[in-house]
């Protein structure tokens, strides 16, 4: 199972799955946690990708949840498949905790909003909610071949940095496009800001995780 760092609440109202972006690992939003000032307790979770070479980084060994390699794009399919199974195990080791699939929120930055949203939009069994920040649908011409009849009205929050030079809005956009075109009911945020998080979102995140634990 994957290496994690928790923040645990007593009687918490459900747990949110944070995954970092590439070349990072789970300390990088565990300070986020505690700017929220959530009107509830809730549980974080913060796994740590496993280690493997990133073609786009000359090959370089980092953290990271897939291989990008910009001559194939979706070269990084079976990548996905094997980390999006490695969170199932932690959202299951919620669900043996007593806290059910429906109190659980999917959420990632960049890479790991990526592997959120393909496990939630193909999840047999519904999410609290997918927080999809900075990032994009892998493979978008063909998810409607993939998303499970389960997840069509999960919520999902797609935030996005107009200036991000690692994954420009637009691509951000077709996900969006690709997800409400099958029905699902996107909630769009974008901030005047790069490849990161800002104070306005994190207010925005705030009030969308309080929705989905209320």
């Amino acid at each position: 199972m994957l290496e994690t760092i928790e923040i645990d609440a007593r009687d918490a109202a459900g747990t949110v799955i944070w995954l970092h972006g590439l070349g990072a690992d789970g300390n990088d939003f565990e300070p986020v946690a505690a700017m929220l000032d959530l009107a509830n307790p809730v549980r974080f979770v913060f796994p740590h990708a496993p280690t493997r070479a990133v073609t786009i980084n000359g090959g370089m060994e980092m953290r990271a949840w897939y291989d990008v390699d910009p001559r194939a794009p979706l070269s990084g399919t079976a990548d996905i498949e094997t980390s999006a199974s490695q969170v199932e195990e932690l959202v299951e080791a919620e669900e043996a905790r007593g806290i059910p699939r429906d109190r659980v929120v999917l959420a990632g930055f960049s890479q790991g909003g990526v592997i959120a949203l393909h496990l939630g939009l193909r999840s047999t069994a519904r999410f609290a909610g997918i927080m999809a920040l900075s990032t994009y649908v892998h493979d978008h011409e063909h998810i409607g071949e993939e998303v499970s009849f389960a997840s069509i009205d999960v919520p999902i929050l797609m935030a996005h940095g107009q200036m991000d030079p690692m994954i420009p809005i637009a691509r951000a956009i077709t996900s969006r496009e690709s997800l409400t075109s099958l029905g699902y009911d996107v909630d769009w945020r974008v901030y005047g800001m790069g490849h990161q998080v800002c104070p306005e979102e994190i207010a925005d995140i705030s009030a969308w995780l309080d929705a989905r634990f209320g």
